[in-house]
């Protein structure tokens, strides 16, 4: 071959192999070899999107005037769609003009949100375990990530007071999740009224994911960090239509929050990206407006699942705590196996897909997470292919 030496950068030299794209690589090398997988590794819903989302895309798409570029904060009518969704789910006003972004996909919005305020030498506090681009993000632009921990005796939240002096001296941004993934844990408005004076104290911006929030159990729904006094001051809230309502595929979601942190994002992304095609914000409004009419629906049938699976693991006398919200389950490994041999027995022995825990960070060592992304009978054949298995 000819030419010359291509040379990576040092970011990525450093950087670990995405954890779901090595889980599909585990998956595919099952399925070659003839396997049949049952998938509880990522967390992708298996449901289609509902029939009228899908109906206001064609229609909006046949449109000649969504044909070219879009805005790039978003079309103004989706923002405003997004500040009514606010308004009636949180009770939290936003100016849809300069307190709301179009995002292509919540995660778009979280990896570029340290691009705009960490600088080299900077600290990104990060929940771990968590979602792993907070800690790719906070390389990606320079900055250092600094793992809160999320353990078992503290109900798996942060504990802001442990966060040392030093650290807090070079704090810029911190991430939080909640309903959290993996372990599905939903923060109360207590707790964030205490991560808003957190942030005032010591000027530290917050950027919370809450991807998961309308997929919750037993009618408790999972509150807003903006719902906590003060909140608007110091961060913004990354959602997502993709859990929500069925939509991953289709990348659209939205950052909702203090005006000019909301403007850094936007600047970022107006020069790397050119926004999300407008017939999909306009099936975004539509998806918006339904809301609970769509949703309701889903929840049901989630709970379900999650019942059946909670059931089988019980019987199993695996050690977990039922989840409230989002489709995750985070589970104690059994005596003698660690985060990674446990899930390679599941795959190798049972052709089960599980995410090892410490994937999400080291503090996810001994635990796996099974999603509930898959039918109630596949749920139930898992349980019995582990039960035969046995560990």
């Amino acid at each position: 071959m000819s030419g010359f030496p291509v040379t990576y950068a040092e970011r990525i030299k450093t950087l670990p192999p995405y954890l779901f794209a090595a889980i599909d690589d585990m998956k595919q090398q099952a399925v070659a070899r003839g396997v049949d997988i049952i998938n509880l590794g990522v967390g992708d819903p298996d449901l289609p999107t509902p029939a009228p989302i899908i109906e206001r895309l064609q229609e909006a798409a046949a449109d000649p005037a969504h044909h070219q570029y879009p805005s790039y904060d978003g079309m103004l009518s989706f923002r405003t769609a997004v500040a009514n969704w606010y308004k009636k789910r949180f009770h939290v006003t936003a100016d849809p003009k300069s307190e709301v972004l179009t995002l292509i996909g919540s995660k778009e919005g979280i990896g570029h949100v340290p691009m705009a305020f960490v600088d080299p030498g900077d600290v990104v506090l990060v929940p771990s375990p968590g979602y792993p681009v907070y800690p790719v993000a906070a390389s990606f632009a320079g900055g250092t990530a600094y793992e809160m921990p999320l353990l078992k005796q503290r109900g798996f939240l942060p504990d802001l007071d442990a966060v040392p002096r030093d650290i807090l001296k070079r704090a810029k941004l911190m991430y939080l999740n909640s309903p959290n993934n993996p372990t599905s844990v939903i923060a109360d408005v207590t707790f964030f009224q205490r991560v808003v004076d957190f942030a005032k104290e010591h000027h530290v911006i917050v950027c919370h994911d809450a991807a998961y929030s309308e997929i919750f159990y037993d009618g408790r729904r999972p509150p807003s960090f903006l719902e906590a006094d003060g909140a608007m001051d110091v961060g913004i809230e990354c959602h997502s239509l993709s859990k929500t309502f069925n939509m991953t595929g289709w990348r659209l979601g939205f950052a909702v929050g203090r005006k000019e942190v909301i403007a850094g994002l936007g600047k970022v992304k107006s020069n790397v990206d050119s926004g999300v095609f407008q017939a999909i914000q306009e099936a975004g409004i539509t998806a918006l407006k339904l809301d609970d009419q769509l949703t309701d629906g889903l929840r049901t049938i989630y709970q379900e699942r999650r019942d059946v699976l909670v059931a089988g693991l019980t019987s199993l006398g695996l050690t977990f705590a039922p989840p409230s919200a989002a489709f995750y389950v985070w589970i104690e490994v059994p005596e003698g196996f660690t985060s990674t041999s446990f899930t390679a027995h599941l795959l190798e022995n049972a052709g089960i897909v599980t995410t090892p825990g410490n994937g999400f960070g080291a503090p996810g060592e001994g635990y796996i997470r099974m999603t509930i992304t898959t039918s109630q009978e596949r749920l139930a054949e898992a349980v019995d292919r582990m039960k035969n298995v046995g560990w």
